[in-house]
């Protein structure tokens, strides 16, 4: 079985100052400190600190296999207050997780976009534009949770000043369209692109049953960006085939509840339960799989990097592909017992049975056939 692979302090003391970077000195110097964990139970309640230089509250979740490629904060603007006005060179994705308030973006030409947001919205800032976030209720605080490609940026730079202060509209990502933020989408495939998404929580979604259970999902391409996110949803009693895939997903749970299992290649699955608010961030190359055990639909949104999606020659993420034929997806049919006894058991303690025949036998009419044995992915 895999280990941790834990050395000697002495060894551990050779390596000690390439564990610090330009990134992590610069959160120190914000005031603030970084979670590192790959399992957050609530978003809603996980303590923050204050902040000074944006007037709010905050702190910041990765661990360290996504510390190097993106990052995650979660932010409080003070009931009645705003947000410090701020540019920055690198590209933030935001999901409103309580209140509401409204946001104005602008650039050195002085063209501007202001919209109204509340719980359950998700948006982008287009790279470099001055922006201000301010909470819209006199007597509550606002919440939101934000990934952004900072670690990237400031680790090239290593200088705040350039990354927070250089003048330069990028007129290509935005220039001051009024309705910038109308919500206003083109789908193209699973892909919609959009800058502003009202209602994350209610969103229509596009059949994806390369995914199992019979789910529903959709992509996203935001202020022009190289973040990406997707929603994913799946029916009461099913559950979703594992996968695996690049660092830096941040998976944040909209509805429903239930939960995942977590493991590196050769060790036993760990669970972790979720509700609406829990935040589950896979390692690198971990596998997981998620597991509906509420009695409503369940529905998260991933925020992540493209380095995240890695892709076959035709520009399809792995994760979507079975392993029978060189994907990162695991099929049903090839999942440890283990699986299926656990789910129902699960589902058995709140009076509910598992529905999940229809997305065997659907499985079965396309599986690919098993070319050798399979490396054993799911320790029983």
């Amino acid at each position: 079985m895999a280990k941790d692979a834990i050395v000697s302090d002495e060894l551990a003391k050779k390596f000690a100052t390439e564990k610090d970077s330009p990134y992590t000195r610069w959160v120190r110097d914000e005031g603030l400190y970084i979670i590192s964990a790959h399992y957050v139970p609530s978003l809603n309640t996980v303590e923050l600190r204050p902040w000074p230089r944006r007037g709010g509250r905050g702190v910041y979740i990765n661990h360290e296999a996504s510390r190097t490629s993106n990052d995650c904060y979660v932010c409080e603007i003070p009931a009645g207050k705003e947000l410090a006005p701020q540019r920055q060179l690198f590209e933030e994705m935001i999901y409103v997780l309580d209140g509401q308030g409204s946001t104005t973006v602008w650039n050195d030409a002085g063209r501007r976009a202001s919209f109204e947001w509340k719980a359950g919205a998700l948006f982008a800032i287009p790279l470099n534009a001055w922006h201000q976030h301010f909470n819209g209720s006199g007597s509550r605080p606002a919440r939101f949770v934000s990934v952004t490609n900072a670690p990237v940026v400031i680790n090239l730079y290593e200088d705040a000043d350039f990354v927070f202060n250089t003048q330069y509209d990028f007129r290509n990502r935005f220039s001051g369209e009024p309705d910038f933020f109308a919500g206003k989408g083109e789908q193209k495939g699973l892909l919609l692109d959009v800058n502003f998404v009202a209602d994350a929580v209610n969103l229509p979604l596009i059949s994806a049953a390369e995914r199992g259970a019979g789910g529903g999902h959709i992509r996203f391409n935001m202020a022009k960006g190289s973040m990406n996110s997707h929603i994913s949803q799946f029916p009461v009693g099913t559950y979703k085939k594992a996968h695996c895939h690049g660092p830096g997903a941040h998976v944040i749970i909209l509805g429903g509840e239930g939960y995942s299992l977590m493991w590196p290649e050769g060790e036993a699955p760990r669970r972790y339960d979720w509700q609406v608010g829990t935040m589950i961030v896979p390692p690198n190359r971990w596998f997981h799989q998620h597991f509906n055990t509420g009695t409503t639909p369940a529905r998260y949104l991933a925020f992540k990097h493209e380095v995240v999606s890695m892709r076959n020659a035709q520009g399809v993420p792995k994760a979507w592909i079975s392993r029978r034929v060189g994907g990162d997806q695991i099929d049903y049919a090839d999942e440890a017992p283990v699986v299926r006894t656990m789910f129902a058991d699960a589902l058995a303690r709140s009076g509910l049975v598992p529905h999940m025949d229809r997305a065997y036998e659907a499985e079965l009419a396309d599986l690919p056939p098993k070319a050798g044995e399979l490396s054993a992915a799911q320790p029983g």
